[in-house]
């Protein structure tokens, strides 16, 4: 009982940890950063959200949907890593610019492109 006692009483101390760590994280994002790194290092196969190498794999919202990676976690871990025919920018690319770009494709996918 004094364990579950703990744990109640740990449980609002460990939430509010975890908003202030998710409110950091996102206050950092610069869309305008990630339409550079985009521009530099996306735009030659996925220019507009497109797809020249797999044309029904584009980058709009519904096909993003379709394949589970309307998330910015899934994106960063394909640009991270790359797949198929993606090349991987983990060594080219700092986190904080993949974190930019990831947010700033979802940004785009919602507006339509």
């Amino acid at each position: 009982m004094k364990f579950l006692y703990k744990l109640f009483l740990l449980f609002p101390f460990i939430f509010l940890l975890s908003i202030k760590f998710v409110l950091a994280d996102n206050s950092s994002i610069d869309l305008n950063a990630g339409q550079e790194i985009f521009s530099q290092n996306c735009s030659a196969c996925h220019s507009g959200g497109m797809n020249v190498l797999v044309s029904e794999r584009t980058l709009e919202k519904a096909i993003l949907e379709k394949f589970s990676m309307y998330d910015v976690q899934a994106i960063i871990t394909q640009v991270t890593n790359g797949k198929n025919s993606m090349p991987a920018f983990g060594e080219r690319l700092s986190e904080e610019e993949i974190q930019n770009v990831a947010n700033y494709v979802l940004d785009q996918s919602a507006s339509g492109w």
